[in-house]
């Protein structure tokens, strides 16, 4: 579904991404780990088409298309979607309104036509019961005044009403609860499809107990250090990342 090729990218003068290969098949989810700076959320940010970051080398495929020749709505419409860590609030743009905008966006990009209100509510009602909120929400304005575990459990609500086929979850596992994690977490479990994949980028091994990846792989400065399976997560818990720094770096 994709694949990550040799990817450099920087911030002004400072090199962040020095040379990222990666490939993720439908199907499959993948873990991105490492230590603060290391450029986990640097490379979610790009995948995504953030303005800020400029790639100076390497290629990214998405379904047979050049992503990074493609405007950031244009890879939302080819069903790319990111998770923030930081959910932005939008204080009077309520939620049923920005989540039905952005879904009929995505339907006239696939040549359908628009979700009238009604007919929106009933998907909408069905996604909530996915991440446990009530449909008071959708009056509500777009995570204003939300708590932490709102917040994210919202973005899985976008997830799932948006359904792309590229997840990318930046630390959305930051500031939950017990509860709030396992809430998320089984959101993500029940969207999983043989056609879809996610990128989970976390910094703790504690998610992948409930969201539990095809393979890890360890981001240190820039670079994939490590890649494994699961178990390379509970290794990494229990050691910490400096024992990675310090072995050769292995291929993905």
């Amino acid at each position: 579904m994709i694949h990550i090729s040799e990817l450099h990218a920087s911030v002004g003068e400072k090199e962040i991404l020095k040379g990222i290969s990666l490939e993720i098949a439908a199907g499959e989810i993948h873990a991105i780990m490492g230590p603060n700076g290391s450029g986990k959320s640097t490379l979610a940010q790009v995948l995504a088409g953030h303005p800020g970051y400029e790639v100076t080398a390497g290629t990214v495929t998405y379904n047979g298309q050049d992503l990074l020749a493609m405007d950031p709505e244009e890879r939302a419409q080819a069903g790319v979607f990111l998770a923030f860590q930081y959910p932005v609030e939008i204080p009077g743009v309520s939620n049923a309104y920005f989540l039905r905008s952005a879904y009929n966006e995505i339907r006239k990009a696939r040549g359908e036509a628009e979700a009238d209100p009604l007919e929106f509510l009933d998907i909408v009602s069905e996604r909530l019961k996915l991440v446990d909120l009530d449909e008071a929400m959708l009056n509500r304005s777009v995570n204003a005044g939300f708590s932490g575990g709102e917040k994210k459990r919202n973005e899985i609500l976008q997830l799932a009403v948006l359904d792309p086929r590229f997840a990318i979850l930046d630390e959305t596992d930051s500031g939950l609860d017990i509860d709030a994690l396992r809430i998320v977490a089984d959101g993500v479990n029940r969207l999983r499809r043989k056609d879809n994949a996610f990128l989970v980028v976390t910094h703790y091994q504690r998610l992948l107990n409930y969201i539990v990846p095809d393979r890890v792989h360890v981001l240190v400065d820039g670079r994939i250090a490590r890649s494994g399976g699961k178990e390379l997560a509970l290794e990494l818990e229990e050691r910490g990342y400096d024992w990675v720094t310090a072995e050769p770096v292995a291929g993905v």
